[in-house]
């Protein structure tokens, strides 16, 4: 970037594309919102305007994002077009915005570098390390990740191991990635006691009669919950006096149908007087998952590649004992506080 004058207002574009209903309950939507709250927080007028562009949804004019000095929201119409918005409409919206820099926090966008310089959060290399999509999709998702770390100015990503394997896979020098872990949202996830009331009425509308067994997250192959089924049964089979539910609460993503039809196949393949059921719970709110994840007796992360994996950093912070896969990043998040499983193995 060219050099700044001292008293000169640098204006930063945000992608908030992410907040679509489309990404609901997912990750993403999670992510860019907490930043963008954030950053509307600690914007300084003076010096720095944060100029996000938002959908155009009514749920959205909430005060949280309201303008104010140094946060300007705008909207575009290109972003109605998400191909067209992902492979460079962003840019040059906000380059007719008048922006000097853009913050983009999915990396499955493209930069247009001639126009301004773009900071991009890669969160993981998916894609490329375990792709679970549809051969052309699979293909275009690598495309979009390759030329995003190589056009943006920065990498912002989530854990060191993600940051090795954006160096490693996408060839881009060490010096462009930066490593910010992802915060968790300390008013929900706390050791606070759930409210007996509430919890009760919880479990009654989702059909949880036991103590429980939780894996919470977006379902799709990556999260290897078959395995989890598997062992979860496996467990009740050896174990004639325990008598628990395992509770599998969150949206279902894509390629979601082995995880459906193995609880399905599990449940039917039990008696009336068996122990234990497997309960899909579907998207929560907020406050129901935060609920839910703090009256888990256990919560279990088997997941076969993550960039960070909030869901087991919730767990944590409400005090729950958690036990998780040794794969990519998850001793690496946690500190290696945990206890440590082969999550292709269904026996470890």
């Amino acid at each position: 970037m060219k050099a700044r004058g001292t008293h000169e207002l640098l204006k930063v574009a945000f992608d908030a594309s992410a907040l679509k209903p489309r990404y609901n309950h997912h990750g993403i939507q999670v992510y860019t919102r907490n930043l963008l709250v954030a950053l509307a927080r600690v914007a300084q007028p003076q010096c720095m305007e944060i100029r996000p562009f938002l959908p155009q949804v009514e749920a959205l004019a909430t005060t949280a994002f309201a303008e104010r000095p140094g946060f300007r929201p705008s909207h575009s119409s290109l972003m109605r077009f998400n191909r067209l918005w992902r492979y460079g409409g962003a840019a040059a919206a906000a380059f007719l915005d008048g922006a000097d820099m853009m913050l983009n926090p999915n990396g499955a966008s493209l930069p247009i570098s001639i126009l301004l310089p773009t900071v991009t959060v890669i969160h993981d290399l998916t894609p490329m390390v375990m792709p679970c999509f549809p051969r052309r999709i699979a293909s275009l998702l690598r495309f979009l990740l390759m030329r995003s770390a190589k056009s943006s100015a920065a990498i912002i990503t989530v854990s060191e191991n993600s940051r090795r394997d954006i160096v490693r896979i996408c060839g881009v020098p060490e010096s462009k990635v930066h490593v910010v872990h992802e915060g968790y949202d300390r008013a929900l996830f706390n050791c606070a006691p759930p409210e007996p009331d509430l919890i009760q009425q919880l479990r009654l509308r989702l059909g949880v009669s036991r103590p429980y067994i939780l894996h919470h997250g977006a379902i799709q192959p990556r999260k290897n919950l078959p395995r989890l089924i598997a062992a979860y049964r496996r467990v009740l089979d050896r174990n004639p006096q325990l008598d628990i539910d395992l509770v599998i609460a969150g949206p279902l993503a894509w390629q979601h149908e082995e995880t459906v039809n193995a609880a399905k196949a599990d449940n039917t393949g039990r008696g009336k007087n068996d122990r234990g059921k497997v309960i899909l719970t579907g998207a929560l709110s907020d406050p129901d998952l935060s609920l839910l994840v703090r009256g888990a007796s256990l919560e279990v992360i088997p997941s076969l590649y993550e960039g960070f994996s909030l869901p087991m950093v919730e767990a944590m912070a409400c005090g729950i004992p958690t036990i998780t896969a040794n794969s990519s990043c998850l001793p690496e998040i946690s500190g290696g506080v945990l206890h440590y499983f082969d999550p292709h193995s269904v026996e470890d």
